[in-house]
């Protein structure tokens, strides 16, 4: 057993060992994939799905799963991040048609589970933002749903919780409220990315694991000793995209941390709740988010960190002060743990685009299309996306490709890309030393009300440069 299968929970419970051989002789396909991840396999079996004579192949430099898609922390959003910024230049039937595709995404990964007959804990019970910890969060929570409802969400899609119902929900410390959402479900990631790669073979995809990608050029992927060549070339790897320098700093590689408690006493889930499998996080800036699994633990995470140079992580000191803050705040948030041990730790690397908009895009001329800088809100989204990217391949004119996530011009170029170094890494620690001045001031109950909306003020101010 490998230290990352110790480390990680949802690959303790499913390890992801190799099931499909490398790429060791130069072959050719119609569309090449890189990267078994959920972007790389929603692609590749949508496109089996629409164009069964299509060839298809799929290019893992771990196992499927080994990144992002068999680590995060569950959340199947129906919805992408910074969405309302595309619906608000949108009118009347025209956002009624985006909010239908984007609230579609549970149902439409349900109905493929069951089809595909995947078992990864699925469970459709909404997501709740918890107004809790300390008083500023329900003023940002109320904010949040004055823009939601400017953006045409109305009661249905994301409604305010009082006190005594999201305490109902959520036994968190000094809920005052909260904003609900139906449009969320949870999983168990790895066995979602393995089942779906089992999918995507039984389609007629051919999949390569333990091969790496080492050059890119327009029709061709080199590996080490072969290459593989293809009309379309999908580069899906998210977090991981900055090792090519043709997507050079098209997202911003940025860490994001989890634990996983063991599992709880009913008198504990008593008092913490979630009776549905919610999602659950606070209305803080931290960016919390967490589930209750399917066999009775607590899984909790928050944004984290980022490398100078957009570098990758996904090993990680255990010990560290990193995941230790982590766990003092959700004893902080959840006192009903008490003294539970924390039996899991680990991480890994989400991609971000510019503006905080994902993106799709299909540029012909360089025979290469790609999606992407999910801001960790990517298990959903890649669904959608993969469907997009199927559609803008094969050339399909519908309503899915022309949305207003989808690029218009199609070109790699167009890309909005990060400032060079050292700007992204002093502007991210920058807005993460403003959030933790927030949450000292905040959190610590003692600091008077003017210094405590002072912090808010300017770490508003600093998050919206990065954009």
């Amino acid at each position: 057993m490998s230290s990352l299968t110790q480390a990680c929970l949802w690959l303790d419970q499913s390890p992801a060992e190799p099931h499909w051989p490398p790429l060791t002789q130069s072959a050719r396909c119609d569309v090449a994939v890189i990267g078994g991840g959920y972007t790389g396999l929603w692609t590749a079996y949508y496109l089996k799905r629409m164009a069964p004579k299509l060839d298809v192949a799929v290019l893992e430099a771990e196992t499927c799963g080994y990144g992002a898609s068999g680590r995060n922390g569950g959340w199947l959003i129906g919805g992408l991040a910074n969405q309302d910024a595309h619906l608000l230049r949108l009118d009347g039937e025209r956002r009624e048609q985006a909010r239908r595709r984007l609230f579609g995404i549970v149902d439409e990964v349900a109905e493929i589970l069951a089809r595909e007959r995947i078992d990864c804990d699925f469970a459709h019970g909404g997501v709740l933002y918890a107004a809790a910890r300390y008083p500023e969060q329900e003023a940002m929570g109320r904010n949040w749903l004055r823009e939601l409802r400017r953006a045409g969400h109305g009661e249905a899609d994301f409604r305010w919780l009082d006190h005594k119902e999201a305490q109902e929900q959520l036994g968190a410390r000094d809920v005052r409220g909260g904003v609900f959402s139906p449009h969320c479900a949870v999983i168990q990631p790895a066995r979602l990315v393995q089942g779906l790669a089992r999918a995507a073979a039984r389609l007629g995809v051919r999949i390569h694991e333990r091969s790496p990608v080492r050059r890119l050029a327009p029709g061709v992927a080199g590996l080490d000793g072969c290459e593989l060549r293809a009309d379309v070339i999908v580069p899906a790897l998210e977090g991981a995209a900055g090792q090519f320098s043709r997507l050079a700093r098209c997202l911003l590689p940025v860490q994001s941390l989890l634990l996983a408690t063991e599992p709880l006493s009913s008198a504990q889930w008593d008092e913490i709740g979630l009776a549905d499998r919610q999602a659950f996080g606070d209305l803080s800036r931290l960016v919390t988010y967490g589930q209750r699994s399917a066999d009775g633990r607590l899984v909790f995470g928050a944004r984290g960190g980022y490398r100078l140079g957009g570098r990758e992580r996904w090993n990680f000191d255990l010990g560290s002060d990193e995941f230790a803050w982590r766990e003092r705040l959700l004893r902080q948030l959840l006192p009903a743990l008490g003294a539970t041990e924390v039996e899991y730790r680990w991480g890994g690397t989400l991609g971000v685009a510019r503006a905080f908009m994902p993106y799709a895009l299909y540029d012909r001329r360089a025979g290469m299309a790609m999606a992407g800088g999910y801001g960790g809100e990517g298990v959903g989204a890649s669904n959608l996306m993969g469907r997009t990217l199927a559609e803008l391949i094969l050339e399909r004119d519908g309503d899915l490709t022309s949305m207003p996530w989808v690029m218009s011009e199609g070109r790699l170029e167009r890309v909005r890309r990060w400032a060079p170094e050292p700007v992204p890494w002093l502007g991210y620690h920058l807005v993460r030393s403003a959030y933790a001045l927030e949450e000292r001031l905040c959190a610590g109950g003692s600091a008077p009300a003017w210094a405590r909306r002072s912090a808010g003020k300017l770490a508003a101010a600093l998050e919206s440069l990065l954009a």
